[in-house]
């Protein structure tokens, strides 16, 4: 496996999964190996060698490949009159799960032992394609069912991931509609002492739209890469926004900073997207003072909001495409719905619990979405000793 391991980090970008197979096929046997990514939608897992053929796509919720994307667990099934075994592998990188690695073996090479070794060069492999994705179109072209719109395609390079854990909290987000998505994004970094997370929602439609937040995300980056609290960041966002578009266009966006030493939270509410907490058995809204959205009027002054977090904690930020989505009544999804959505996701992990709620939510609105829908879901656990409420 060193030698494998080698090979594939000096492997050409767009050669990670033949060099895998090939390494396999020589060192324990493999019969096949493939390599499957989660597209866009979260609905179906693709092989990566195949971009494009809708027809070998495995289903998300209802495959061997897919029940291990959703547990996060290797799993192997007996191939019937074969003498062989089927292992799938979950392919990722620090809570971001891109796909499945599928092998299968000899029933004389099948053992825990190999099964160990594969999990670890699934692993891996997710590195090494997060590496890749910088240098080849391979991994992205794999992701997709259907052709991207512009702006879906400009928000989706925008993002940061779609789930991400550490010790201290697992987070998880997914945008709706996932190809022809506009102005609804997310953003999160942690250092040694915090993590930071916005949740923007740009006015307008299509590439308007994605512009709009474009400017917002790279603002508000840009601020809080200078060391600046979530206040100065909210203020200096808006003076970008405002200096482009004079308050003809502006952003609703949702600041949270959290301190991983202690669960002290601080929020500005700049708009639409809702801040909800599971704790324990309990659902409610957090109460967050309504600012101005980022770059509806010149120099708008932001106020941050503390409280306290405790290990167990949930939190959901929703976007006015969750809350306000219509049934086919024209009755809106609204609070009550959203809190049973709530409630009935509360044992999924993080990364999945977005997914879950769109879900639920698509069932309701019982027709595709004419508007953008985000939820973000953080689970908080806290360091040994952290303080909470």
């Amino acid at each position: 496996m060193p030698d494998l391991e080698r090979s594939l980090r000096a492997a050409p970008p767009h050669a990670l999964l033949d060099v895998v197979r090939d390494g396999l096929t020589e060192g324990y046997g493999a019969l096949s190996v493939r390599l499957l990514l989660v597209d866009y939608g979260m609905t179906v897992l693709q092989p990566v060698d195949t971009p494009g053929d809708a027809t070998l796509a495995l289903p998300l919720h209802d495959s061997a490949e897919g029940r291990t994307y959703g547990s996060q667990e290797p799993r192997e099934n007996a191939v019937p009159h074969a003498g062989a075994v089927d292992h799938h592998l979950p392919v990722t990188v620090r809570g971001e799960r891109l796909g499945v690695l599928s092998v299968r073996l000899p029933l004389e090479r099948s053992s825990a032992e190999a099964v160990t070794a594969l999990a670890h060069l699934a692993e891996l492999l997710g590195h090494e394609i997060l590496v890749a994705e910088r240098d080849t179109d391979l991994y992205q072209r794999a992701r997709r069912v259907t052709r991207l719109t512009l702006a879906a395609e400009m928000q989706w390079q925008l993002l940061p991931g779609r789930a991400f854990a550490q010790a201290e909290f697992e987070i998880g987000a997914q945008l709706e509609p996932a190809y022809s998505i506009h102005g609804d994004n997310f953003d999160w970094t942690s250092d040694a002492s915090t993590l930071t997370l916005a949740v923007s929602n740009g006015m307008s439609e299509g590439i308007e739209a994605s512009l709009l937040t474009n400017l917002t995300v790279n603002a508000l980056r840009n601020a809080r890469r200078a060391g600046t609290s979530i206040a100065d960041q909210a203020a200096l966002a808006d003076q970008a926004v405002y200096a482009q578009h004079r308050g003809s266009l502006y952003v609703s966006s949702l600041l949270l900073s959290i301190d991983l030493d202690t669960g002290r939270a601080q929020a500005v509410d700049a708009g639409s997207p809702q801040l909800w907490r599971r704790r324990d058995r309990t659902v409610e809204r957090i109460p967050l003072e309504a600012q101005l959205p980022l770059g509806m009027f010149e120099e708008s002054d932001y106020r941050a909001q503390e409280w306290d977090l405790r290990p167990g904690d949930r939190l959901l930020v929703v976007s006015d495409g969750v809350y306000d989505a219509p049934s086919p009544l024209g009755e809106t999804y609204g609070t009550r719905a959203l809190m049973r959505a709530i409630q009935a996701t509360g044992l999924l992990p993080a990364a999945s619990v977005p997914g879950a709620v769109l879900r639920e939510l698509s069932s309701y609105r019982g027709a595709d979405t004419v508007d953008d829908a985000l939820v973000l879901c953080l689970d908080w656990h806290g360091r040994q000793g952290a303080a909470g409420a």
